[in-house]
This record gives C-alpha cells, structure tokens and sequence, in this order.
C-alpha cells in the first residue's frame, strides 16, 4: 500500500526534543475538533510553552486522506499529558466539538470520520510500525487525558477536557492486522480488560 506524505514541519519542529527510533513505543489517536487542516496548522504553530514550542501531533490526516508531517517521529511533540516522551500522536481532521467544546450542552461528537482518512490512517500505522521497531500500543487520546474540569456554561458541572477520537472512531477497522494493541491510561490492554 502506497502512502505519499507531505513533510511541513512547524517552525519549532527542530528546537523539540530529539529522541531515538526505538524509545517510541505508543501511537494516539487524535481528532482536531477543528473545522479544517488550516484551522488546525494556525493552532499548531502557536507558542504556548517557554521553549518556544506549542501543542501539536506528529501527523495530521485531512478528510480526503491527505497525510501531513507536522514533526519529524524522532521528535518529542506535544500532544498528550503524560506520554509524549514515548509517543506518536497522529490528528484525525475532525469538528469534535467544535465551536463549543466546553459547554456541558454540546459534548456529543457528530461527525463520521471517512473511508479515506480511515485508509490512510490504517496504512501510516503499518510504515510506522515498520520505522519504530518497539512500536506495540495505541489509545485514544480520551483513555490517556481522563481529566474533567469546569463546563463554560456551568462551572458546577465538569465536563471531560479531552473525548478524542470519540465514539465514532471505528476502532475494530483500525486494528484489524494492525499489530498493534489498543491500551487505556494505566497501560492495560482494553481487551484484557473487557474480558
């Protein structure tokens, strides 16, 4: 299976950590929660942090399949709370949310994600797989990030910070001969769990 991918690395990519091949053992699954690539590239190319680096995946699938390098997977990027040292974050171009993502009234995720970005994101996995030689989980970035915090409409009630991909996300597809086992935050298969 072919896959073309198109390198534009952020401004900061070269100041982010450099790491070796064999530390990445974990790829998350994410989805923008933003309209468009380009809403997504605006908000990647913010600083946020002191280094001079900002929030971002390693890989952004737009809806057609288009596979975009955002930083290099011998990089650390930020992505995830708690697991970029060893992890590949990869963004689904996806609404989530969007506009509001806080608000207690409109935390269902409606958008179907699309055969071709399914496609390309079922065969990124297996060049990954084939680069990162330790390379044997993946979650969704709702199983890593599990924190609630205040809605904006109500701060009495707390919402979840992070539902990505969410409950549309065709996890059975995406694994299927994928090699790879789908973890929760503690590390735990979710099919041992399950069992």
């Amino acid at each position: 299976m072919s896959l073309t991918v198109h390198d534009l690395p952020l401004p900061y990519a070269e100041i982010l950590p450099e790491r070796p091949a064999d530390a990445v053992e974990l790829v998350v699954i994410h989805c923008t929660e933003l309209p468009d690539l380009a809403t997504a590239r605006e908000y990647g190319e913010k600083v946020l942090h002191a280094s001079g680096a900002g929030n971002s995946g390693h890989y952004y699938i737009d809806r057609d399949g288009a596979v975009y390098r955002y930083v290099p997977g011998t990089r650390v990027a930020n992505h995830v709370r708690g697991h970029n040292p060893s992890s590949i974050g990869i963004e689904l171009v996806n609404l989530g949310r969007y506009p509001h993502w806080w608000d207690s009234r409109h935390q269902q995720m409606t958008e179907p994600y699309g055969a071709a970005q399914i496609h390309a994101l079922r065969v990124l996995l297996a060049r990954l797989r084939r680069d990162f030689p330790n390379l044997r989980h993946i979650a969704g970035h709702e199983e890593l990030d599990t924190a609630l915090m205040p809605a904006s409409d109500d701060p009495a009630r707390e919402i979840h910070r992070k539902l990505d991909p969410g409950p549309l996300f065709p996890w059975a597809e995406v694994l299927e001969d994928s090699g790879l086992t789908r973890i929760d935050g503690s590390g735990f298969s979710r099919d041992a769990l399950q069992s």
